[in-house]
């Protein structure tokens, strides 16, 4: 039974804004500063063992800072046991969010049967190849309710609790977070989205990246463990 969310706890909750982090000082401060457009919103950078300046710069605007086992679903669940908010958004550390991001998503959480949503996907690159990703993640997140982290991922407290966190898993714990909220109720897409860097497209190459992250989901529902896929994933080198 899912805990009772009060429309108070929605419009008027904190909003508590995680980011796991590792060597971003290239990209956390565009991040942070993007989420400090709203006064009732709290970030939380956990960071899993930075060497570069990304824990100095965090620290430098203000925001509360965390250190956590490396890896993503143990920092964005140590930032979420840390966090005062009664709505939670996992935000990766390139990835900036819209001006108006505070108020769309009280709208999105308040509306019937929706347990958490998410932000479409602007790719920060002028090329075409990249608009035809942006369009793949479009037509996935909304035919199939299956938006990744990159997407902005936000949902309260509550149900995040009562869905057991993210699972530790080294790779996938995004998509098995909402496998799992899809049993609760629908998960809401937004038409404005987040704005994220380009660095894994471009590194290894546009159609090559799209082919492994399809590769890798196919991988994981035909039962590879995320462990195999994960040691796979790092030596692609992307």
């Amino acid at each position: 039974m899912m805990a009772e969310i009060t429309n108070h706890n929605i419009n008027n909750g904190l909003i508590s804004i995680i980011i796991p982090t590792l060597n971003e000082a290239g990209n956390i401060k565009e991040t942070i500063i993007s989420s400090q457009f709203s006064n009732n919103v709290e970030i939380i950078v956990v960071d899993g063992g930075s060497q570069d300046e990304t824990l100095f710069i965090a620290k430098s605007l203000n925001v509360k800072v965390i250190i956590s086992p490396a890896g993503r679903a143990n920092q964005m669940n140590a930032g979420a046991m840390a966090a005062s908010g009664e709505i939670l958004l996992f935000l990766h550390a390139d990835t900036r969010l819209p001006t108006n991001f505070e108020e769309m998503m009280r709208t999105t959480l308040a509306k019937p049967g929706i347990v958490a949503g998410a932000f479409a996907l602007r790719i920060n690159a002028p090329n075409l190849g990249l608009r035809l990703v942006e369009f793949g993640v479009k037509w996935r997140s909304h035919l199939w309710q299956m938006p990744y982290g990159d997407q902005g991922i936000f949902l309260t407290k509550d149900v995040f609790q009562q869905v057991g966190n993210f699972p530790q898993m080294p790779i996938m714990e995004d998509f098995e977070l909402i496998r799992k909220l899809k049993t609760m109720g629908k998960i809401y897409l937004l038409q404005t989205p987040v704005i994220t860097s380009p660095r894994r497209w471009l590194k290894k190459g546009i159609i090559q990246t799209t082919i492994l992250n399809q590769i890798i989901v196919i991988a994981y529902l035909l039962g590879v463990s995320p462990q195999q896929i994960r040691n796979w994933y790092s030596s692609t080198k992307l």
